[in-house]
Parts: structure tokens; sequence; C-alpha cells
């Protein structure tokens, strides 16, 4: 148990939330539907493109999903989804449960998705390719246990790059998690390697548990602009969802990696980006209080689109302009 509680947390006046939040949920869904969340998104042959988790079979009083699968939708706008008919990924066979959480990145003309997965021998997280989210070539998976990860949007000296949040259970000490953001990278984005750390659960103010990358990061001329989830830990949140008991805040962080040397952290924000205020953030989910982004882009207006799930049950949007998120990275590590 954490020795001292975070308190009230808020989000600062530069972000604006989408008067249409949610943009997307269940009853958007045209098939069965329970929670829609953690979605990746990317602008893709001029379309926005969501990709979003999906549990299903899950009502209030269960305890968990009944199984999950990733659907698609496409948009003009990036408000108003037209969901299409069917998932487009569901992995399952006899050691893979369920893939969840995808991350989608544009590269080269195709697009990445990040994953994780849920196996008979823990939790990995697994790197695919698609041009027409369709058909997914997977490229790659992690050993157990490690997720949450997300690819940049360009090679970085001649490498891919990705952030993962791996974590062991065993080997840390302090209370209860503290699992930290790292990055590795690769030749061919199916071997992995040169593992460094980049943000300790210790540098984040709003922090007491856990951190974890977030959304794809975007190139600034100051950095690669880069949120990610923190997580507070206070037992007397009790009940607080659908669940029988969740007593976490999930917010979302900011913070500006170097343009060539993406492990080290130029600056961050001391505060929150995003946490928990608006009524569908803090009540009704299957688990309140909780921020989670999975999708961030740069219009050429500089706006930033920045895509997240709310309470584990909703899929909503904030919208902010690039100078006003790099003015909050103004602490240096």
């Amino acid at each position: 148990m954490p020795a001292n509680p975070i308190g009230p947390l808020s989000s600062p006046g530069v972000i604006t939330r989408c008067p249409a939040n949610p943009v997307l949920s269940a009853k958007d869904i045209p098939y069965d539907a329970s929670l829609i969340f953690n979605a990746g998104v990317c602008k893709y042959q001029g379309k926005y493109v969501m990709v979003f988790r999906n549990d299903y079979g899950q009502r209030p009083g269960s305890v968990h999903p009944a199984a999950t699968n990733i659907g698609i939708a496409y948009s003009s706008d990036g408000v108003k989804w037209d969901v299409q008919p069917k998932p487009c990924f569901d992995l399952k066979d006899a050691e893979i449960s369920r893939g969840y959480d995808p991350r989608l990145t544009v590269l080269g003309g195709k697009v990445y998705m990040c994953f994780a997965i849920d196996t008979r021998h823990g939790v990995r997280g697994g790197i695919a390719v698609t041009e027409d989210f369709e058909t997914f070539d997977i490229l790659c998976t992690t050993v157990p246990d490690n997720r949450n990860m997300v690819l940049f949007p360009e090679l970085i000296n001649g490498k891919y790059v990705r952030l993962e949040r791996p974590f062991p259970v065993y080997s840390r000490g302090g209370p209860p998690h503290r699992f930290d953001v790292w990055h590795s990278d690769s030749p061919d984005c199916r071997y992995w390697g040169n593992t460094q750390l980049v943000l300790g659960t210790e540098d984040v103010p709003f922090c007491n548990d856990k951190i974890g990358p977030a959304a794809p990061p975007v190139k600034t001329p100051k950095g690669w602009l880069t949120t990610f989830h923190s997580v507070d830990y206070d037992p007397e949140r009790g009940k607080n969802g659908w669940e029988a008991k969740w007593q976490k805040r999930y917010c979302a962080g900011l913070m500006l990696l170097d343009l060539n040397e993406p492990w080290k952290v130029v600056a961050m924000s001391k505060k929150p980006l995003i946490a928990p205020e608006a009524p569908y953030e803090t009540g009704g989910g299957f688990r309140n209080d909780v921020i989670f982004p999975g999708g961030m882009i740069l219009e050429d207006s500089g706006e930033v689109k920045i895509y997240y799930g709310a309470a584990d049950t909703v899929e909503c949007l904030v919208t902010a302009h690039v100078d006003d998120l790099l003015a909050l990275c103004d602490s240096p590590r």
C-alpha cells in the first residue's frame, strides 16, 4: 500500500474535451459489444482509422469480461465514426486467449499495430503490419511479461523504435508494483534489443503505483511529444465501478523525448495532461477514474487530437494546440 495517497488531480486548461464525447461506445457497435475503449487511431489513405478494444459479454455485476476482439471504424473528421460490420482482429488459439489494446503507427506506407496478448503462460506484446486492415502479418511477439508497446512513426538512426512496459512482479521492491517505461530498437521490427530505461515511476509526481506508454509519439521540432499513463492507488476509493473493488486512478502524462536518442527525456509535465473529471470518466463505468490514451494525431493546423479510453468503458477525445502541449513540458527530468 502506498504511504502517501496522491490526492486531487485536475487537467490543464489547454485541453478541450470533445463535445461529442464519448465518440464511440457499445451502442454504436453493430455486433455484440459491452466495453469500447483503449483504441488506436491514425490517419491513413485520407481517412481517420480507429481500431478499438471490444470486451463483449460484460455486464454490470460481472467480474471479468467474457471475451475480447478488436473492431474497426473510419471517419472523415475524427469525431463521427462509421463502424464496420465485423471485427478486424480476433486472436485466439490453444495458447492465446485474446489480443487487445491496439496502437496504430503509419510507417513506410503501411500501418503497424502494436497489441497485447493474454496467453496461458503470461501477458505478451505483439506487433503486426497491414495495408488493408483485413490481413495482418504478425512480425514479433515478446516473452512474458510485457505490454503497452508503441512504435515510433519513422526509423531513428536506421532502426525501428518502440516504447514498452515490462512488468516483473518479483524483482522490484516497493509498494505495490513500480513498473516503468522502457525503450528498445530493431533493424527489422522482428528482433529487438538495446533496451534502456526511459522513465521511472519515481520521476512522476502524480504516480505512486506504475506507469507505461500510451499513444505512439508524434514528431515536433523540439522532440518526440509522448504521452504515458500513470496510476495511483488509494484504498479509500472502495468499489468505484462495476468491479467488486477498484482503488486505482489512471491519468495521462506528457513528456518530450530526444529526437535522435529517444530513450532520453528532454522535459516533462509535472502535472497530468488528462485527469479523470468528466462524468463519463468518473462514474457509471466498469472501472471509474480511468484515462488511457491510445492515439494521438498532429494536424497540419497544429491541433493535436488525443483519443483515450474512459472508465474502461467508452472511447473519448480531447484536443489541444501543439504549442500549448510543448509549453506544458517545461520541467527537465
